[in-house]
């Protein structure tokens, strides 16, 4: 069938099918990463129909923060044992344990960076070269500086001045040893598409998605739910609220937004009229311009 009588959601999966293929493709111990977020689980529903009928020929890997949601949670031990996938996990907590990182100071340390460390050394566990991530280009402007196929040094960092071009669907998957890759198959969707797609395809998602109450904290203007990892500042105290998530994260550093979206179709009306990204509801993000680029360069996903 021509791309020309494709829809738009139809010709975004074909893409992202071809990407996951090429990785199956070029690589020899590839990776989903997988949070349990709602890019992640399109991301995986693409891969099963990539490889169908056989299983998803890769691992589910996440990195635990340790301050995840625990809906998310849930969901991805769900989700992993629905599907029959093998599930790898590693944890922030034991790499703060073994001294490999530092936890944060401050009444809401986020552990997103430190993500970093646990996620370079799951990689030389296993010896992954690639690892496959639903970030978008819509959600914030480093990310629009990706290629589908993001080369990563031997110390795993990324280099925005050094991406190699990707033209008429060709992708350089050559590394050096030590080397490997971040693919992002969902590169040129947007928030708007991915929703669509879930009511498309009738996936289930983690209720933090939907409207529900929550005890919640207006610091700085991000609504931060009641935690055991968060510390009221004098004056501060919770109230509950009616929310909704748009994007699942660290728990001490991911905003609610007011909403009474109780379904997919009330979610995605309500998206078509956002005017604020949904990374825009992330506290880390705020702390400078290029938060997102340098712990990109680091080595971040």
């Amino acid at each position: 069938m021509s791309s020309y009588n494709l829809t738009h959601l139809a010709q975004l999966e074909h893409e992202a099918i071809f990407v996951l293929r090429e990785v199956a493709a070029q690589f020899e111990r590839p990776a989903l990463l997988f949070s349990g977020g709602k890019d992640s689980i399109v991301m995986a529903r693409l891969a099963q129909k990539a490889f169908a009928p056989a299983r998803i020929p890769f691992p589910l890997v996440h990195i635990d923060t340790g301050h995840n949601f625990a809906e998310a949670i849930e969901y991805r031990d769900w989700f992993a044992q629905d599907i029959g996938a093998r599930l790898v996990v590693r944890y922030v907590e034991d790499s703060i344990k073994a001294g490999r990182c530092q936890e944060e100071k401050g009444p809401n340390p986020s552990r997103n960076g430190l993500q970093t460390i646990t996620l370079l050394d799951t990689i030389e566990e296993f010896k992954f070269d690639a690892c496959l991530g639903g970030a978008r280009r819509d959600e914030e402007k480093a990310r629009a500086k990706e290629r589908f196929f993001s080369h990563r040094d031997e110390f795993g960092q990324w280099d925005p001045k050094n991406q190699r071009p990707e033209l008429w669907n060709l992708f350089n998957g050559r590394k050096n040893l030590g080397e490997h890759f971040r693919v992002f198959p969902l590169s040129n969707w947007t928030e708007m598409d991915v929703w669509q797609y879930i009511a498309r395809e009738k996936l289930r998602i983690p209720s933090i998605y939907f409207s529900h109450t929550r005890r919640i904290v207006n610091r700085n203007g991000v609504l931060l739910a009641e935690s055991p990892y968060i510390t009221l500042l004098e004056g501060e105290k919770y109230e509950e609220r009616v929310v909704r998530y748009r994007t699942v994260g660290d728990s001490t550093c991911t905003g609610a937004v007011e909403s009474p979206a109780a379904t997919l179709a009330e979610v995605i009306q309500e998206v078509a009229s956002a005017r604020v990204t949904e990374r825009g509801t992330r506290a880390d993000d705020k702390r400078s311009e290029s938060a997102m680029e340098d712990r990109k360069k680091a080595g971040y996903f």
